[in-house]
């Protein structure tokens, strides 16, 4: 039990603190959440994830391992969240929001800093390459499921096209097969920005809890937090011995794909207008829930 406790404050308490804050600017200040939302999605997330790439000093192999499981975690909880889903009948906004909160875990402002915390810069490399993935992942995949929840399929696509963090993306892969360095004037104020994501992620995470609400559907919450917190633990586990993904890196992966729903799919369902009240009550639960769950799961991966 005492390990148990150090490990939660340690490691899981100082993000609550963060999203405190955030609670209380929303709360006492009525702070737009939708305002920063945007702030986050539209600058701070791209300069995250190009100075992410560029600065990563992981190899071929472990890069690649890292981003598979991220892809194939994602695809394999997408594929049981819409089994889970065909007895719940749900509307389409329903079962897009659905989807996205059990396929993409708070890997970001979350796990990354509790990767820091609970396994140190060694299995904060390897939680990078685990995010990026995530991050491509999220703004193609969850982006194109946000927009075809009240869009047609054509719509959804051109919706994708005009998401930023994409660019970042190619711009960042341009840099990385040409070799050109990035210049000083563009790579400071880029990295300010990067540096800014995670803490202001934080508080758009509690500015969301401090909407939260009373859920319509509540089993809908309790079966998405229960995949969320319980059953992607177990898949993840499961893809690290079949990917050959060990020390370090099983840690961190594992542990990001452990994470409570990420507070980028209550961005995600503002944007495009798909039961938000749904995703922000599975944030909340979830993300209260999660320290039952991370904390013997950490204990568990230290060992």
């Amino acid at each position: 039990m005492t390990v148990l406790l150090a490990i939660f404050v340690s490691d899981i308490l100082p993000i609550f603190t963060i999203a405190a804050v955030g609670f209380l600017l929303a709360r006492l200040l009525k702070a737009s959440v939708r305002t920063l939302a945007h702030v986050v999605f539209y600058a701070l997330v791209p300069c995250l994830v190009f100075n992410l790439l560029v600065t990563s000093r992981m190899t071929g192999v472990q890069f690649g391992r890292m981003a598979a499981m991220s892809v194939l975690l994602t695809l394999t909880m997408g594929l049981i969240a819409r089994l889970v889903a065909i007895p719940l009948r749900m509307s389409r906004p329903e079962l897009s929001a659905f989807l996205l909160v059990v396929m993409f875990s708070n890997s970001g402002n979350y796990g990354l800093p509790v990767v820091l915390f609970a396994f140190g810069p060694d299995a904060l490399v390897h939680a990078t390459a685990y995010f990026v993935a995530g991050s491509v992942m999220t703004y193609t995949l969850g982006v194109f499921l946000a927009a075809a929840g009240r869009r047609s399929l054509r719509r959804a696509l051109i919706g994708i096209a005009k998401v930023p963090v994409l660019y970042g993306v190619a711009v960042a892969a341009v840099v990385l097969a040409t070799g050109v360095p990035v210049p000083l004037a563009v790579a400071r104020p880029v990295s300010l920005l990067s540096d800014a994501a995670l803490p202001m992620m934080i508080l758009v995470l509690g500015m969301q809890l401090e909407r939260a609400s009373i859920p319509d559907r509540p089993v809908l919450v309790a079966a998405a937090v229960g995949l969320s917190l319980i059953v992607a633990p177990i898949v993840a586990l499961g893809l690290a011995a079949l990917l050959g993904v060990a020390g370090p890196g099983r840690q961190a992966g594992v542990a990001l794909a452990s994470m409570p729903v990420a507070v980028v799919t209550t961005i995600l369902a503002l944007e495009f207008d798909v039961a938000p009240a749904f995703v922000t009550s599975a944030v909340f639960v979830s993300t209260f829930l999660s320290p039952l769950t991370l904390t013997p799961l950490i204990a568990f991966l230290t060992r």
